[in-house]
């Protein structure tokens, strides 16, 4: 740990608790075209993926997907932020890691709706770099997001601490060579498994 210098964090499931949140937001778009709630597979499914990537995988058997994009532009995400929740120790430990020197980073399959989430909780200035799907070409599971971040800041992969919560998550990590916490997710190969934020802040000795 002595040689990290950036620590990045995934958003969904590691910066917040977005389960209602997504499944508020999926299902009333499947039930605007007649289609059933999320099971709890396409769920997990949906959590992982980019917004492109969750449409496509909602609705294959569409061969044109013009009318469900249209359909998303009118629906305001700001009105379902309401129902996220920021995880404890959040604000802590990245206050902390700007004291000690460390840049701040997401990398995150959102898009754009991640400046409205940092707007809301007040996270707008608590990062030097916000790398979401759109900003690569290859969302996670490709390591482009992580190699971003390591390239903008000219960093090695041993100099970078990656915290996800999915299979997504561990992959990126993997394919850029980083270090990986796996958060609250005990089923996923990883450096460490923690489960709270003040554990971040132990491994770094902050």
């Amino acid at each position: 740990m002595d040689r990290i210098k950036a620590v990045v964090f995934d958003c969904d499931g590691v910066m917040f608790d977005t389960a209602e949140v997504n499944r508020l937001y999926y299902n009333q778009l499947l039930a605007h075209f007649n289609k059933p709630a999320l099971t709890d597979e396409q769920f997990v499914k949906v959590h992982m993926f980019s917004v492109k990537g969750a449409v496509e995988y909602l609705f294959p058997e569409k061969s044109g997907l013009e009318d469900v994009y249209d359909y998303m532009k009118g629906l305001k995400y700001k009105d379902f932020i309401r129902h996220m929740v920021m995880e404890p120790g959040l604000k802590i430990l990245l206050d902390s890691l700007k004291t000690r020197g460390y840049i701040r980073a997401v990398a995150t399959n959102r898009t754009n709706t991640m400046d409205a989430v940092l707007k809301a909780f007040d996270l707008e200035k608590s990062f030097e770099s916000v790398v979401t799907a759109a900003d690569v070409e290859n969302p996670k599971p490709s390591p482009d997001q992580l190699l971003k971040i390591m390239e903008q800041f000219k960093l090695k992969a041993k100099e970078l601490l990656f915290i996800g919560d999915s299979e997504f998550d561990e992959m990126a990590a993997s394919g850029a060579g980083t270090a990986f916490i796996s958060f609250k997710n005990p089923s996923l190969t990883a450096d460490y498994h923690f489960n709270a934020m003040a554990q971040v802040g132990a491994l770094l000795n902050l």
